[in-house]
């Protein structure tokens, strides 16, 4: 096939846009249909003139690809009156209209399945409701497992995804060759089979998306440019085009690879890259002509590729490893050429020949197939692939929905997504994986390229769990004593931020080895959950996200932010931003400094997800305060564990005795000649301090805390031990136990809670409806005995051969040698000693409810020394 592969790519290097826009125009044809073709005959320029322009606009959405086009239309069917979106050229001009429309249920993260779930549901009823052809094939979709680590693979998924409505099976090779015929079972371990995945035509998908717009009352103007994007003093948009300009209030920047062109209007240099991305056409293949069923679609993770039937050949679309992939890196410098829209770039058959190989060893047929065609063009991938969706903040009513290195798949679930959020005020369920704000300053054109390459090729690499990926790493993102740190411990990626897992010792089976069992982290993590319980352990907690709030109104904004009372002067408590409906929107500790002066402490990977809610409140509610962003500035280090005091109090001259600095309290002390911010919390359940310092003090503050430590044992510990520590404590964490998905009662927030606080907080309305209708779910705390596997969160609980319910959290208990595991149950099986199953890589292990905490905290253990002294 080789040399017929060369001979193709020759003739098509010499016409290759004439070959290719013959083969588009092909494809519109066969898929034609007399509604499609009127609606087709709509879409162009000359339209406009003879439309009503609208002069204002409740929303804007700028780019008419497939997932702006969904927006617009579930805006309208949600039944906003005044929905405009504007199109520089034609609909599905981009990356839309030469796709190959795959379309599954499957996906590794948890909630992208209900986007994806919803989007085939919609796809499977939008020709009947729209009356336009969408050309959608449901012949399930395979994903191939020819490597045992592979088959682990399958099984981690099934795992995460029995609880969810998503058709997902876990097959042998006999039922892999009964769906797919064409396959070399000599290289077939298992798969992972959807019923119900296939492919749809991007270009009828589209047309049928607008036609159900107009229909619900949205306009949709092409060709309609976007020359200019103006704020108004009132949060306003002022959105300019050649044929005049509409008052929004609000835009969504949805237009794929010219995301970035469309927010460097308003000074956003949003992250994201095109890569060439080539897909090959053949010719009819008489093997598959003679089926009677088309086959599934295939996804062959080892050799990199996907492949489906089309029509009576194969379509076959490789992903090239990281050192062959092309991407369009001068779009990103000097800006998408101005004509470029239903262009294709020049294919290269070299590039892909690996990949084909492979396929042809799986796929034998492929030996003797004829190529028509190659499509080469551009997707837009962002640093980790997964798109930018939500409000932006910094920037008041501007919105993405952009990076979709999927478009299709996610389209209708995106679309249906951003319009609730839009109509309601908050996300319909948490999606913090693809806030647009996980991005920022440390987010540079370098590295932006760099980690684009490293995606593309990951998608089909194995997906382990505590994945890690270092391409770009280290950003400017580090703390003060990362260069002391760095050779000494496995680093993580947090929010650009680089922070220790674990740390070294001689010995040790070094690096990152990534395992779905226990793997070389697991030893060294139980040496320092033994550290903290028992002597005293330091950690880097730079990562945090922290704002300072001041002003006149800080308190009546915190107030009406936070369920929970605001702390008095110099003390610190832990509460909760909710939304409206009253799910948890975020977790922050709050400390008040001064009078009216705060510091808001919240997750790395939440900084600015929290900080654009704080922002849109105070804007929204008029408040007088001040907010700053001082995660940079300031450095932090955790110090936890029964000789902390003695450690720290050689260092200072304040009274760090537990009458003389009490359980969350904070104060402004000298530590090693240096001031800072210490708090006195228990982040890991043990006694502990946390030490805000300025990030040029940092290293300092550090190697004397651990110069002044050796007679106690002092040492490093990392985050995979925190996370043990916190969850034999019972310790509920942000994004797991809680988020936008989960309410603080049945979360076993209810301390942190005040429904009685005379402000008016949000989502206090709808706590109180939630409490008085009663709970149908509660968190529950399980033990379990495992082998070598630990629950990582989001498996499976069974019950009685039923689904009744799914993971939060979990790790090994080194205090107790048990697997442990958050929970959501059903109130019936709560009871403590209930038993259920937890499903982990295809097994199901019995578990346990157990009364919560497995180990008590200090302070409630220091609590029950006294009253025992006490009574003696």
């Amino acid at each position: 096939m080789s040399q017929i592969l060369n001979a193709v790519n020759i003739q098509l290097r010499r016409n290759v846009y004439a070959c290719q826009c013959l083969w588009r125009i092909a494809q519109r044809t066969i898929w034609c249909t007399p509604q499609k073709c009127a609606g087709e005959e709509g879409d162009h320029g000359s339209n406009v003139l003879g439309k009503r322009w609208k002069d204002t606009a409740e929303t804007v959405v700028i780019g008419g690809g497939c997932v702006g086009v969904s927006l617009a239309y579930h805006l309208a069917k949600a039944g906003m009156k005044d929905v405009v979106l504007l199109e520089k050229s034609d609909l599905t001009a981009g990356s839309t209209w030469h796709a190959a429309g795959l379309t599954t249920y499957y996906h590794p993260g948890i909630n992208v399945k209900k986007i994806h779930y919803y989007s085939i549901k919609l796809y499977e009823t939008l020709e009947e409701e729209t009356g336009q052809a969408v050309g959608f094939h449901q012949p399930g979709s395979l994903r191939v497992a020819s490597s045992p680590v592979r088959v682990d693979e399958i099984k981690y998924q099934m795992s995460r995804s029995h609880w969810h409505p998503n058709p997902q099976f876990f097959i042998g090779p006999e039922k892999v060759q009964e769906l797919c015929p064409l396959l070399n079972m000599n290289k077939v371990l298992a798969g992972l089979y959807n019923p119900g995945d296939g492919h749809i035509d991007p270009y009828s998908l589209t047309m049928a998306l607008a036609a159900g717009a107009r229909v619900y009352g949205a306009q949709i103007y092409n060709p309609a440019p976007v020359t200019a994007l103006t704020p108004t003093s009132d949060g306003k948009w002022d959105v300019q085009t050649p044929h005049g300009t509409i008052r929004a209030n609000r835009i969504v920047n949805a237009t794929g690879f010219w995301a970035r062109e469309v927010g460097k209007m308003i000074g956003l240099e949003h992250p994201t890259i095109p890569v060439h991305h080539q897909y090959v056409v053949t010719s009819t293949v008489p093997e598959v002509k003679a089926l009677k069923t088309e086959i599934p679609v295939i996804r062959d993770l080892e050799g990199s590729y996907y492949l489906r039937q089309e029509r009576d050949g194969l379509l076959f679309g490789p992903y090239e490893k990281e050192e062959k992939m092309v991407l369009q890196d001068s779009w990103v410098t000097d800006g998408v050429p101005p004509g470029f829209g239903k262009e294709l770039f020049e294919s290269d058959l070299d590039r892909i020949m690996e990949n084909v190989e492979l396929a042809m060893e799986m796929v034998p047929v492929l030996k003797t197939a004829d190529i028509i065609n190659i499509v080469a063009g551009p997707i837009t991938y962002t640093p980790d692939l997964l798109p930018m969706v939500g409000p932006h903040q910094g920037v008041q009513n501007y919105w993405t929905a952009i990076g979709f290195g999927y478009g299709v798949i996610h389209a209708g679930g995106m679309g249906k997504f951003l319009s609730d959020w839009i109509m309601t005020g908050e996300p319909p369920y948490d999606l913090i994986e693809c806030d647009p704000n996980r991005y920022s300053t440390w987010t540079t054109v370098p590295y932006m390229c760099v980690k684009a390459r490293e995606s593309y090729g990951f998608n089909n690499v194995v997906g382990y769990p505590k994945e890690e990926r270092f391409a770009g790493r280290p950003t400017s993102r580090v703390s003060g004593v990362y260069d002391l740190l760095k050779s000494k411990a496995s680093m993580g990626f947090h929010a650009g931020w680089e922070q220790p897992h674990w740390f070294y010792k001689p010995g040790d089976d070094v690096g990152y080895k990534p395992s779905f069992r226990r793997t070389n982290w697991f030893e060294p993590v139980g040496r320092e959950c033994k550290l903290v319980m028992e002597k005293v352990g330091v950690v880097d907690l730079t990562p945090f996200g922290k704002f300072r709030v001041k002003g006149e109104d800080s308190v009546k904004l915190l107030d009406r932010l936070f369920a929970n009372v605001m702390p008095k002067v110099g003390l610190t408590n832990i509460s909760h931003m909710l939304t409206p409906s009253g799910r948890v929107y975020a977790e922050v500790t709050i400390t008040q400094l001064a009078p009216g002066e705060f510091l808001l402490i919240t997750g790395s990977g939440s900084e600015f997800h929290d900080l654009r809610w704080i922002e849109r409140e105070a804007v929204n509610g008029g408040y007088d305060v001040e907010i700053t962003n001082v995660t940079e500035d300031i450095g932090v280090l955790g110090v936890a564990g029964p000789k902390s005091r003695e450690v720290l109090q050689k260092l200072t001259d304040e009274d760090m005795s537990d009458a003389g600095f009490k359980f969350l309290h904070c104060k402004s002390i000298k530590l090693a000649g240096r001031s800072l911010r210490a708090i006195r919390i228990s982040y890991t359940g043990e006694l502990g301090w946390e030490l805000y310092i300025d990030s040029k003090d940092m290293a300092a503050v550090y190697q004397a805390i651990m110069e002044a430590g050796q007679q106690e044992g002092i040492d490093n510990f990392g985050t995979y031990a925190m996370s043990s520590l916190r969850l034999e404590k019972g310790f509920r964490g942000w994004g797991a136990e809680m988020n936008c998905d989960t309410n603080p009662l049945e979360a076993g927030l209810d301390y942190f809670v005040k429904l009685n606080k005379p402000a008016d907080f949000i989502g206090k309305k709808a706590l109180q409806e939630i409490k008085a209708k009663g709970l149908k779910r509660k968190l529950a705390y399980l033990t379990m005995d495992t082998g070598n596997i630990d629950p990582e969160g989001n498996e499976t609980i069974w019950h009685n051969g039923k689904v009744v319910g799914n993971t939060t959290s979990g790790a090994y208990s080194y205090t107790k040698q048990h697997s442990l595991a958050f929970a959501y149950l059903p109130l019936e099986l709560l009871s403590v000693g209930q038993k259920v199953e937890v499903e982990l890589l295809g097994r199901k292990y019995a578990a346990m409810v157990i009364q919560e905490p497995l180990v008590l905290t200090e302070p409630t253990r220091t609590r029950l020394q006294k009253k025992a002294k006490s009574r003696v």
